[in-house]
């Protein structure tokens, strides 16, 4: 309990902030035994409540109001782990994502990181012999590394890295959106940007949206920088982790590739930060604080005046509204490398070929054909479905009735390698009855198709040909991205059938055929983004077909052939899908033209969540009288039920984050909590 003002000496209170939705730090007593120790940035475990708490120190302050102050526990990290412009950036996540200062740095640390002094001294060990480097030369030495494969550049490149050797000069924050086509050779300018941030003793950091691409990418980097590249991502191991973080401390690597975390790496005096595919939704933190890793590239280059590079052959809509706009620098790759074509892409109405067929079928007659001869020719081919499973749904014949979760509400999806029925959003699994639950008389027929039911269909249609396949189900023991991508790069697989993981930037120049089972899985979600998902989706898919020498063709099959978003990637217009897409927006008032803060309220007690939710929209109603800020709702959640938990939800919209925000810090209670229910709050929802 607070009490009357007692002062300490300077080295012997702590003040900690906790990964807790409380704005508030705390103070707590630091033991003789660390004194000496104890820096801002280390992490220490304290009591907290009933029990320890991990948190972090934020000041050493030379008093305390408190009178009676506990003591720390002990010390988890034998060096600061949070330091430099990382301070300043974690405010601002916290200021604009609707955090406490102690979630934000949370984020920052991964809570499995688990620094040693063995780790350090391995660290310390390992540093890398200086590499020589000729900005913007092609004569460029490896001491450390293999001698790097620099590529000739074609006029549109040497075009485009003069734009960005520019704003690298500079050193002062900009961003620019890199807009190529796919195979058009942004990686190779990605190289070589780092290449002059090296040369200039400052750091890099390459951000990719999927592990699966982590290994190619890898690859191409290690091959041009050696050992100075550090790796980042969930998938490693705690002595990986803790030896790059170490590594990037002490700057024997000064760039670091890796999934959206990576963009709190520890390295100093940064000079550009990439993300390859910025387009991606997984660029979106799921949990608190909700971030994206676009948002915090381009703050972290304010802090250091750093370069950001946008990477796409399909922009965000926001990204390239901003560069039209002027916010940022457009610069265009409107060819392939060599003169290359884009892949021929051929439409399926699947409505035709249904009726031919007279029964739903996964792969049309044009797709088998083509893939027979594909596989006749020794030439590889690529599959997407971007859904999981044998089948979407288990219904009874006689009542019509859909097996769903008990827990959400949400259809089972069957699984004939379990033969199971799972919920892919709890992992509730059950084998499938022998009849229906309800009506006790009908037999369940299981229908739609998922990349287990496609990699059936393939092995019945080609029986000697080698199939893969690659989605979260095939991948989630360690390294099996790795394992995957070889076997694929090796050509012991002949056709690789995944979900949209295998759409985003993988180069293997022998795929010539790209078949796309279903283009209308994102396209009828109830979301405003789903033509531009589509869009990005096919064209992304379409790009891995011809990436070499010989020709790429792609077949979309699709129940929605005139849609604009897949008329757009037939020709690979993104300019008139962006037409149409921003046309929209505008009408509408979406982003760009506004920001959105969803607002989701929880609880085990339908009744009491709706109730608490029209509670908070009256609320939130009173305050914004006179202010330009629209609310909408409340309205049952996209999934109603999540893990027996109710869910309602609320947008708040604005032109500007700010005012959102000072409203829920005037409307919402301690802990992000109204009527007692916790609300989930998520900052430009994607």
């Amino acid at each position: 309990m607070p009490g009357p003002h007692t002062p300490h000496p300077t080295s012997h209170i702590a003040e900690v902030v906790f990964n807790i939705p409380i704005e508030r730090s705390f103070h707590y007593l630091i033991p003789t035994a660390l004194q000496q120790m104890v820096q801002p940035g280390m992490r220490v475990a304290a009591p907290f409540g009933p029990r320890e708490r991990v948190g972090c120190i934020v000041r050493l302050p030379s008093s305390s109001p408190v009178r009676e102050l506990k003591p720390i526990r002990r010390l988890i990290d034998p060096v600061p782990v949070v330091g430099d412009e990382r301070w300043e950036l974690a405010a601002w996540l916290s200021r604009y994502y609707y955090c406490s200062l102690g979630e934000a740095l949370s984020v920052m640390v991964p809570s499995q990181l688990r620094l040693t002094s063995r780790t350090l001294e391995a660290a310390s060990q390992r540093r890398v012999t200086p590499r020589t480097f000729v900005a913007g030369s092609d004569a460029q030495e490896h001491v450390s590394g293999p001698r790097p494969n620099v590529l000739s550049l074609s006029p549109h490149q040497v075009q485009a890295l003069s734009a960005i050797t520019e704003a690298l000069d500079a050193r002062r924050a900009t961003t620019i959106l890199l807009h190529g086509v796919t195979g058009s050779g942004k990686t190779e300018l990605y190289l070589q940007a780092i290449d002059r941030v090296l040369a200039q003793g400052r750091s890099a950091i390459c951000l990719v949206p999927e592990i699966a691409l982590t290994p190619q990418t890898i690859d191409r980097f290690r091959q041009r920088f050696g050992d100075m590249v550090a790796v980042w991502h969930s998938q490693l191991s705690a002595t990986q982790r803790a030896l790059a973080w170490a590594q990037m401390t002490n700057g024997s690597c000064r760039m670091v590739v890796g999934a959206r975390s990576a963009v709190f790496s520890p390295l100093r005096n940064v000079g550009v930060i990439i993300l390859d595919e910025e387009h991606e939704p997984t660029f979106k933190q799921a949990d608190v604080p909700r971030y994206h890793a676009r948002d915090v590239a381009q703050a972290r280059a304010r802090l250091v005046g750093a370069t950001v590079i946008l990477g796409s052959a399909t922009p965000a809509v926001e990204s390239y509204y901003d560069a039209v706009a002027g916010k940022s620098r457009l610069v265009r790759l409107p060819e392939r490398v060599e003169g290359r074509a884009l892949p021929t892409v051929d439409i399926i109405d699947m409505r035709e070929e249904q009726a031919h067929h007279r029964r739903a079928v996964p792969l049309s007659i044009a797709l088998e054909r083509l893939l027979q001869q594909t596989i006749e020719r020794g030439e590889q081919a690529m599959l997407l479905l971007n859904r999981r499973g044998f089948s979407r749904t288990a219904q009874c014949q006689t009542c019509g009735t859909v097996v769903r979760c008990e827990r959400c509400s949400v259809p089972l999806i069957y699984h004939a390698s379990r033969n199971a029925l799972v919920c892919h959003y709890c992992n509730f699994q059950m084998s499938p009855p022998e009849l229906c639950t309800q009506c006790k008389k009908g037999y369940l027929r299981f229908r739609g198709s998922g990349t287990e039911r496609v990699e059936s269909e393939l092995h019945r249609l080609f029986p000697v040909a080698s199939i893969a396949r690659m989605d979260r189900d095939t991948t989630r023991r360690r390294e099996s991205h790795r394992e995957l991508y070889e076997a694929f790069k090796e050509r012991q697989v002949g056709v690789l059938v995944g979900t949209q993981m295998i759409a985003k930037g993988l180069d293997f120049p022998q795929v010539t055929l790209v078949g796309v089972v279903s283009a209308d899985t994102a396209l009828n979600l109830p979301d405003f983004r789903a033509g531009e998902r589509t869009f990005d989706l096919l064209t992304q898919v379409a790009g891995r077909a011809g990436r070499g020498a010989l020709p790429g063709r792609v077949l979309i099959q699709t129940y929605c052939p005139h849609h604009y978003a897949i008329q757009a990637a037939k020709t690979h217009d993104y300019q008139r899908f962006y037409d149409e897409e921003i046309a929209m927006r505008r009408r509408l008032h979406l982003p760009p033209f506004s920001h959105l803060i969803e607002l989701t309220l929880m609880g085990t007690s339908r009744q009491r969540v709706e109730e608490a939710a029209t509670d908070l929209a009256a609320a939130l109603t009173q305050t914004i009288r006179r202010r330009r800020i629209t609310l909408l709702g409340p309205a049952p959640h996209r999934i109603p039920r999540l893990r027996r938990t109710y869910r309602v939800c609320l947008i708040l919209t604005a032109r500007a984050v700010e005012p959102l925000v000072e409203l829920l810090h005037q409307t919402l209670q301690s802990g992000r909590r109204f009527r007692g229910l916790p609300v989930v709050v998520d900052v430009d929802p994607i």
